[in-house]
């Protein structure tokens, strides 16, 4: 079968959260099950574009409303990443450094979506299916159906992720010359609420819709930022596909970023030692539970809860952890998690950025990952603390619900709590603190049991291919 992946994001190219981790995966497992998987994405000027060799595949034009453009696709030559990948290069769109965050966003996806579609028209044979993942990429299923000059395309199946709900797309209908000419009677499926809606569209115009798991796929229907009516008359083909983790990439018997591996016969050796250099790096006290949070600092995940609650239990716990913060998002909550580094020296430190081989040392080394989410459809930090033996203290929601049992259900081997507030997260904090101190035996059982879970992605791959299966 012959997939081709659409995306905006795809590790190690460029990653800017899960969709990257799930993109550079995905295909990756499909091509090792037999399958013609390739992933196609905008030019970003990367480390990766700059360390690989590339050759020409395609060149085009189209417009972009009255902007005329050249596009150019290549395709890295040696098969680095186990699956063919594909780049669109747009002069003065997609030649930036960074994939989100620029004034003419807008633009710059419609013109790539464009780009993919006038490419794929081009081939001489038709793949299996187009598979879409998330908004930057929600107007191809219209485009194949309804753009009259790619009506060829028609018959070929599409599938559409959704990653995250929340961000959609949307434009003004001022922009509707961007799209190339479409068939005028069928404007309904590009609108919803009185704009076009290019995550809204994807779910009307696609073959199938999938979200990243059960539980997000469940409540889209109730909480997915104005289109809960919409997911609900749609239910019938949206399905949730739990993802899986790349098992190459983590896996502390074999991890290349740490030093000291270990797997679940040595995890109390393995994760001591690697916490001791974590704590001799960051001026913390190796015999104090260590609590971590590594992620965006934004509302969604629930950022903002972190100072007041670090606050809290540093003054209610009588500094009986330790807490090290890794990410960056909004000003604010950057500011406020650096200055409490003066507050609690020798118990809390914070590093505003991101940095991918620490990442893999605080997994390895932590006893509790914090992840007190608003929204997280899916979420792979906690598997990746799973497999190295590090504790989730999860808000209910979404995939975290779906993949943490809490330590007070039957052989549960997580910390689980229902409201993204101070005072739950400190409160759930206690009972990891209480866990490390008073329960050491079975906080071993516990790391033991979550990392004899197979949480990779074979079970998740074959999903998808019976989703694909089922639109021949």
């Amino acid at each position: 079968m012959e997939i081709i992946h659409v995306s905006a994001e795809c590790y190690p190219v460029a990653k800017a959260g899960g969709l990257g981790d799930v993109v550079g995966a995905l295909p990756k497992y499909q091509v090792s099950m037999g399958h013609n998987a390739k992933v196609v994405m905008p030019m970003y000027r990367t480390k990766f574009l700059y360390q690989n060799e590339w050759v020409v595949d395609f060149k085009g034009h189209s417009n972009l409303g009255e902007r005329w453009f050249d596009f150019t696709v290549i395709k890295e030559k040696h098969n680095e990443l186990g699956f063919d990948l594909y780049l669109i290069d747009i002069n003065g769109l997609l030649d930036r450094e960074k994939v989100y965050g620029y004034d003419d966003d807008t633009e710059r996806f419609t013109a790539f979506q464009i780009a993919v579609v006038n490419w794929l028209s081009h081939w001489q044979h038709k793949p299996d299916v187009v598979h879409c993942h998330d908004h930057h990429t929600g107007l191809i299923p219209f485009m194949m159906k309804y753009c009259y000059d790619y009506n060829k395309l028609a018959d070929i199946p599409t599938v559409v992720t959704i990653h995250n709900a929340q961000y959609q797309g949307w434009m003004g209908w001022d922009k509707s010359i961007y799209i190339p000419r479409w068939d005028s009677w069928k404007r309904g499926m590009l609108e919803w609420a009185g704009s076009i809606n290019p995550l809204a569209s994807a779910v009307k115009n696609a073959w199938k819709v999938t979200t990243v798991s059960w539980s997000y796929m469940e409540e889209l229907r109730y909480n997915s930022n104005g289109l809960e009516a919409l997911f609900e008359y749609e239910k019938g083909k949206c399905i949730g596909i739990l993802n899986g983790i790349d098992a190459d990439v983590w896996d502390p018997a074999t991890d290349k970023y740490i030093d000291n591996h270990f797997s679940v016969e040595d995890v109390e050796e393995g994760k001591l030692a690697n916490k001791k250099l974590l704590c001799e790096q960051f001026g913390l006290d190796s015999s104090k539970p260590l609590f971590i949070f590594i992620g965006r600092l934004v509302g969604e995940k629930a950022a903002d809860i972190l100072p007041d609650t670090i606050m809290s239990s540093m003054y209610n716990f009588q500094g009986q952890a330790n807490f090290l913060i890794l990410g960056s998002g909004e000003p604010h909550v950057e500011w406020q998690l650096s200055q409490l580094t003066h507050a609690y020296p020798g118990a809390y430190n914070a590093v505003i950025g991101y940095n991918e081989k620490l990442s893999h040392l605080m997994y390895s080394g932590a006893d509790f990952l914090l992840m007190p989410s608003r929204v997280e459809p899916c979420g792979l930090n906690q598997m990746y603390a799973m497999q190295y033996g590090t504790v989730p203290v999860v808000r209910s929601t979404g995939g975290l619900k779906d993949t943490v049992v809490d330590m007070g259900d039957f052989q549960g081997w997580g910390i689980r709590f229902n409201h993204a507030s101070v005072g739950d997260l400190t409160h759930s904090i206690w009972r990891g603190i209480d866990l490390y101190n008073n329960n050491p035996t079975h906080l071993e059982w516990m790391r033991k049991r979550m990392m004899s879970i197979d949480n990779s992605w074979e079970n998740a791959v074959q999903q998808y291919i019976n989703v694909y299966s089922s639109l021949k």
